[in-house]
Parts: structure tokens; C-alpha cells; sequence
């Protein structure tokens, strides 16, 4: 999740839902001593469309394939993560796993692109709605409740 200061950066997330539950990986800010979820994802190289990004984001952090990529909308997210400015263009996704097995696991390890591991969890919309962690990037928690009432 590092990012290059003075650059904005082109990412896309997908939301993969499990009844109220949403998959998000949980990361930690050290200077905001502050446990945070975002859905899986990465940034959007060059040439790649952002449906694209997703198939492949999902495949090198967790090995698992996406089916039914569908567009939801874009989120711009200026934030502080540990002490640095950053600035995202976020196009989110909805998705399935391709293998119905992921849906039981209440844990998915995964790794990114620089080797390090993260953890990914099922955590239900309303554990965010009630404060309990902040689920990034900003807005995204309004535009899955609006999306759901489509």
C-alpha cells in the first residue's frame, strides 16, 4: 500500500460479498496506531483496463480467480498513511471468486507485490457502519449501501 509522494495513483478494488459481508484486508498504521480494512486491489498499470487490474491483483495476492467483474464507480481518496500524503483515483468493482471455497475461509492470506503479507477478512457492512475499524477508501461505505438499494 506504499505509495510515491506527488503522484496521484490510478487503482482498482473489488468488493467481493458474502451475504452482509464484504472481503477487506486488513492493514495498520503505525503513526495513526489505527487498524483499517480496504478491499483487494491494486494499482492499474499502464495500458490495462481496470476490470483487467482486478483479474490480476486478485490472482498474484491470493491466487484465486474473478468472475463477473462489474463497474460500481470511482472514489477519489486523499488520506494520510503512515505520516505520508497520498491521492488515489479508486475504481471499484463488484466480483465472485471463480471457486466457491474462498466463501468459507474466515481468514484468506495473501501477499502484495513488494512480498509482504497481509490478511484478508469477511467483515460485515455494519461493523464499519458502527466505527469499529475504518473501511477505506473514503466513501467507499456509501457507495456500497447505495449501490445495494439499486
Amino acid at each position: 500500500m506504499g505509495m510515491k509522494s506527488g503522484k496521484v495513483r490510478p487503482l482498482a478494488i473489488c468488493v467481493f460479498r458474502n451475504g452482509d459481508r464484504i472481503l477487506a484486508a486488513e492493514g495498520y498504521d503505525s503513526v495513526k496506531q489505527q487498524t483499517f480494512y480496504r478491499p483487494l486491489g491494486g494499482k492499474i498499470e499502464f495500458g490495462e483496463r481496470g476490470a483487467e487490474t482486478i483479474v490480476r491483483e486478485v490472482m498474484e495476492e491470493i491466487g484465486e480467480t474473478v468472475t463477473g467483474v462489474r463497474y460500481l464507480g470511482m472514489l477519489e481518496n486523499l488520506f494520510t498513511y503512515q505520516g505520508e500524503p497520498g491521492h488515489e483515483i479508486v475504481l471499484v468493482y463488484d466480483g465472485k471468486f471463480a471457486d466457491d471455497r474462498v466463501y468459507r475461509h474466515d481468514v484468506i492470506d495473501g501477499a502484495e507485490d513488494d512480498k509482504s503479507l497481509f490478511k484478508a477478512y469477511w467483515k460485515s457492512l455494519t461493523y464499519f457502519r458502527d466505527g469499529n475499524a475504518p473501511l477505506y477508501p473514503d466513501g467507499l461505505l456509501e457507495l456500497l449501501e447505495h449501490d445495494r438499494s439499486q
